[in-house]
């Protein structure tokens, strides 16, 4: 049963109840085209792994918030960003979602100008070309790119932040795990019928576990008692030191990672600390666009991209060592299964919230104390917006 929270300092969740973002923000289309020019316009978004582009001429292309972005290697193995656009007329460049440039040249399907791979314009069709007209000045428009950890990140600003904002925490919490030195093995993507901070602020919270995540609630017992950490209870401090995992956090007994039986199925990491592999989990956040999970025998690189006011594409790719791929006996299917259920869960729950906020009567919402990762969430999100 609930009850008035005590003045524990210690306490980690909510000390008042908070407004949550207007209903209005999660299906307004002006919403949403502020979003796209004060966010996902201006902040790193991780796009995908660096080896999923091999080699000179590789590329991929990807949308971000109605923007489509060209990412290759040139001709020197230089990882390379550009809007998927002719400086001709404006025609899309490269069609496919991924493949390799032929003849280490990016020719427009309209009208079959041709760049280099570092961008240049090198030929145009025409007969012939004005007095006025030099090529040097209509180069492919060029993207920031940053490779971090064998993760690419593009910022479509012309004057991009410093660093990579982690949000929870402030700081990377898998500086232990192999990250650049993995292997994806699996990929999985769906579009779930959500505003993106929907899905963000499910992730940011256990309210919803024992009923959405029966699954991962065994695995985790504390997310049985619908918080994330020891200190969201307010009577933490009669339970400080207990070994019991519905108390500490962690893993159920017995239980080494997030699969279907909860054991490991490949090598486990070397370097972990004790604490780290008891946890079960760690979390690198980048928001708005990816967290990464780490577990002891692999890593979960979760990315969640706008498709409208009310749509979210979200990959997933699984991660681990080369190994344990080219183990003919490696269980794939065991992990991979597991956390494909608890992204459809949390998609199918998304969506329902999503159902609701459109009502003329819901104004906003208000957190409880255990949302206190939401309220961070939403207070960024202000941050960004220009709303103080």
């Amino acid at each position: 049963m609930a009850h008035k929270l005590t003045g524990d300092e210690d306490f980690a969740g909510l000390k008042t109840a908070e407004k949550s973002l207007p209903g209005r923000a999660y299906y307004d289309p002006a919403v949403y085209a502020r979003e796209l020019s004060n966010i996902w316009h201006r902040q790193w978004i991780y796009l995908c792994r660096s080896d999923a582009l091999a080699g000179p001429g590789s590329y991929r292309t990807e949308t971000i918030g109605g923007q489509s972005v060209l990412l290759l290697r040139d001709d020197e193995g230089t990882l390379r960003a550009f809007h998927n656009t002719c400086r001709h007329r404006g025609s899309r460049l490269c069609l496919e979602r991924q493949g390799r440039l032929g003849a280490q040249r990016i020719v427009c399907p309209y009208h079959q100008w041709s760049y280099d791979l570092k961008g240049n314009l090198l030929r145009t069709s025409s007969l012939s070309e004005a007095p006025d007209f030099e090529r040097e000045d209509y180069p492919l428009y060029g993207i920031a790119v940053r490779e971090w950890r064998g993760c690419v990140f593009v910022c479509l600003s012309g004057d991009p932040p410093e660093e990579l904002s982690a949000f929870r925490g402030g700081g990377d919490h898998t500086d232990n795990w192999p990250l650049a030195e993995l292997a994806v093995g699996h990929t999985w993507r769906k579009t779930v019928a959500c505003n993106w901070k929907v899905f963000w602020e499910n992730f940011n919270e256990c309210l919803h576990c024992p009923n959405v995540h029966p699954e991962l609630s065994r695995l985790v017992p504390i997310y049985r008692r619908r918080i994330i950490l020891p200190q969201d209870d307010p009577d933490w401090r009669r339970h400080e030191g207990s070994a019991d995992p519905k108390h500490r956090g962690g893993l159920t007994q017995g239980a080494e990672t997030w699969s279907g039986d909860g054991k490991a199925h490949g090598p486990r990491f070397e370097g972990l600390s004790e604490s780290e592999r008891a946890a079960g989990q760690r979390y690198y956040v980048n928001t708005p666009s990816v967290y990464i999970a780490a577990h002891v025998d692999y890593m979960r690189i979760v990315r969640v991209l706008p498709r409208g006011p009310e749509e979210t594409e979200i990959q997933a790719e699984w991660l681990f060592p080369e190994a344990a791929l080219s183990d003919p006996a490696f269980e794939l299917a065991n992990i991979v299964e597991f956390g494909t259920l608890v992204l459809e869960q949390d998609g199918t729950a998304s969506e329902i919230n999503q159902q609701g906020l459109r009502s003329i009567r819901h104004e906003a919402g208000v957190l409880m104390p255990e949302e206190h990762y939401v309220a961070d969430f939403h207070r960024w999100y202000r941050g960004a917006m220009g709303e103080g």
